[in-house]
């Protein structure tokens, strides 16, 4: 049985960017990396391989966040495209799509704290507590509902419909704050 190493980076990327492609949860992406060839195929993986579960895949992308480094990786990306023939000169489509999340039960004091950027005293007492909460995503209304969660922000190339650039923000992140970092200017 072939056997990836803790989990090979070129492997994260190439789910990242189904990932992003098909607007596809953590879950939603470790379901289909079992259930579609295709999927298996894209990212190396045979069918007796195991498949990055949805933590993993958290951990990494809140990794590649924290260095910085998701920006550089679509760059390279990107570079390999163009190196490919696939040009984006026929203009960009631009989206945001809601992410949900869990939704957090939380009193209105532990709110207003985890919204200061701090986390409740009650949390940092019981850290199995303090995990299982997110203190990231955030609450918005799209067409008179609520939803709890995050933004998945993404620039595809109109020909291609290939993912140039993408950025993630709480859902309470208006779309136009998003836009000049998804924009390729250049290519309008």
């Amino acid at each position: 049985m072939r056997r990836v190493k803790p989990w090979d980076e070129v492997l994260i990327f190439k789910v990242l960017v189904l990932q992003a492609l098909y607007n596809l949860s953590d879950d939603q992406m470790e379901y289909q990396l079992r259930d579609r060839l295709s999927f298996m195929r894209f990212v190396g993986l045979g069918l007796e391989d195991a498949v990055p579960d949805a933590k993993t895949l958290w951990l990494y992308r809140e990794e590649l966040t924290r260095a910085g480094a998701v920006e550089k990786l679509f760059d390279l990306f990107d570079g390999y495209l163009k190196a490919k023939g696939y040009l984006a000169m026929g203009g960009q489509i631009i989206d945001a799509t809601i992410v949900a999340a869990p939704r957090q039960r939380n009193s209105r004091d532990d709110n207003a704290t985890v919204k200061s950027g701090k986390t409740p005293e009650e949390w940092e007492k019981k850290p199995a507590k303090n995990r299982q909460k997110d203190k990231d995503a955030r609450w918005t209304k799209k067409h008179g509902r609520p939803h709890f969660g995050y933004k998945n922000h993404v620039c595809v190339d109109r020909r291609h419909k290939l993912v140039r650039r993408y950025a993630v923000s709480s859902a309470s992140v208006h779309d136009s704050q998003k836009l000049e970092d998804l924009l390729y200017p250049d290519r309008l």
